[in-house]
């Protein structure tokens, strides 16, 4: 689940935040995203999917000032093992993840997770 601090600044429409992440060894890269749950920001999610993302977790919860929020998970197969993404896989991905949420002004910045993030 991402941390939220506010929801009174979204990233975008009904997109409060948004991480890009994969664990070690930082080949593979989901999207995590917190949306509204009242109004989801169904071009937004259309825009994931397009890139052949699935999503695959979906928590909805109630943020600390009452706003329903749903928390999100994308990943996309790969052809390396275990449907990881092969190197040149990884780099047209997180272009095209880049230019998708471009689309909407979000600037992402892909990161590899910490050992006792990615597995604690």
């Amino acid at each position: 689940m991402l941390f939220l601090k506010s929801t009174a600044a979204p990233v975008a429409p009904g997109v409060y935040a948004i991480d890009v992440a994969a664990k070690p060894p930082g080949k593979t890269y989901m999207i995590y995203v917190a949306v509204d749950a009242d109004n989801r920001p169904e071009t937004f999610i259309q825009a994931v999917e397009g890139m052949g993302f699935k999503e695959v977790h979906s928590l909805p919860y109630t943020h600390h000032n009452g706003k329903k929020i749903v928390d999100l998970h994308f990943q996309k197969a790969g052809t390396d093992i275990f449907e990881g993404w092969t190197n040149i896989e990884r780099e047209k991905n997180l272009m095209d993840i880049t230019e998708a949420m471009a689309r909407f002004d979000i600037k992402v910045h892909p990161r590899v997770m910490s050992l006792a993030e990615a597995f604690g």
